[in-house]
Order: C-alpha cells, then structure tokens, then sequence
C-alpha cells in the first residue's frame, strides 16, 4: 500500500504535466485545421485534437485526486479517480486511432486538393478565392507549387493566357528578400523551390504522431494509476464497494 500511495502521487505530478503537453498536440491539430481546411474534405479532420483536449482537461482534476489519494481517502474519491481514469482510457484511444487513420488518409487527399488549385489559378486576376487560397499558403509555408515550383510550368499557359517561353510562377513563390521580384524563373534564386505538399504533409503528421504517442504513453501510466488505485481499494470492506 506505501508502494501505490507513492506511485499515485508521483503519477499525479505526470498527469499535470501531460495535460499541457496534450493540449498542445491538439490545439496544433485544430489550429491547422483552421488554417488549411480549404485543402481538407473531410471536416472531421481536427476531431483527434478535439479529444486530446478534451483528455488535457480531465487530466488535471485526475491529477489532483491521485496526488491525495491514499489508504484512509474516501472511498467515493478512489472510485471517481477510477471512474476518470478509464474516461481518459477511452478518449485517449479514441484521439490515437483517429489520427492515425487521418494521418494515412490526408496524403492523398491534400495532393487532390492542391492540384486542383493550382489548375485553376488565374495568374491576370489573382484576387479569386481559390487564387488567394494558393498565394497564402505559398506565403505562409515559404514554398512554390504542389511538389515544386516545376508544377507552374504547366498551369502558366493554360490558366494565364501567356505564350510558353514566358511561363513564371505567383509572386507568392518570392522571397521575402528579394523585394523587386516578379517571379522570373530566369531568377530561381530569389524563389521557394521546394512543393507545398511535403512541407504540409510533415506539418500535419507530426501533429497526428504527437498525440498517437502522447495518447500511447498516457494509457500506459493509466493503467499503471488504476493498478495502484486498485491495490488501495482492495483494502475496504467489501460492502464498502458496492458504490462502484
């Protein structure tokens, strides 16, 4: 029983700090989602965050009725500890599952997504929707085209209406720099070469891996938590369980 106290409170210390971390990994999620989700379909795509957080909140008043858990506590709180522990069980596997199944998913549907925008910019009037959409993210991720700036190749004399010797690339594929660029490809030095897809991909990956292993690694101290709770219940009467 000395053994579980300890763990418990040492577990609760855990707790409090895995709460910020969570609520890290999905307030990133969500936030990406919020900023990107012209490129998503699926609009379930922050759900993973939302559960995180959700957990994050738990995890605090979770972290508090292990801390002050002990032998002589009220049976009522190691039941609610109980009772919080298995509630961040399955919200914490439910957060893992879905981002990792979204993580396998977005590849293709981000590259779908940016293809078509960048089919459809119009380079003499910019000031379109879907055109914006392109010039922000280009902006933003510091990157020009799907894969490369290579893809304006293509979508310069079809959507710009310009002979293919004067093929150039949005003024959002510049750097910051270089002030008096234009997009001339005859100056590739003062462009973003590298796609926008492989730097959104990595961006939301890592989002979705965090929370899977920050999940992970919660539902391990979890159980380790119900154990040592477990052990500390086993002590009362057995009438005394009956409020379980």
């Amino acid at each position: 029983r000395p053994f579980a106290q300890s763990l418990l409170r040492f577990l609760g210390f855990i707790f409090w700090g895995a709460a910020a971390a969570l609520a890290f990994g999905g307030a990133f999620v969500i936030l990406m989602y919020k900023n990107y989700r012209y490129l998503f379909q699926d609009s379930f795509l922050p759900l993973p965050g939302w559960l995180a957080v959700a957990a994050a909140l738990i995890l605090l008043p979770t972290g508090v009725l292990a801390f002050s858990s002990s032998p002589k506590s009220s049976r009522y709180q190691q039941g609610t500890l109980m009772y919080l522990l298995l509630l961040l069980l399955c919200l914490e596997m439910s957060s893992a599952v879905l981002a990792q199944f979204y993580s396998i998913r977005m590849a293709s549907e981000l590259k779908s997504s940016m293809g078509y925008l960048v089919s459809r910019y119009n380079g003499t009037h910019p000031q379109g929707a879907g055109s914006r959409a392109v010039d922000e993210l280009q902006r933003k991720l510091r990157c020009c085209g799907v894969q490369s700036y290579a893809d304006w190749l293509k979508a310069t004399a079809s959507s710009w209406h310009l002979p293919a010797e004067k093929a150039r690339v949005p003024e959002s594929c510049c750097k910051e720099k270089y002030s008096h660029c234009r997009g001339d490809l005859e100056h590739l030095q003062q462009l973003f070469q590298e796609g926008c897809l492989k730097k959104l991909e990595d961006r939301l990956h890592f989002g979705m891996i965090y929370i899977v292993w920050c999940c992970t690694v919660l539902a391990v101290l979890q159980l380790l938590a119900g154990v040592s709770n477990g052990i500390l219940l086993r002590h009362q009467p057995f009438h005394d369980l009956r409020f379980l």
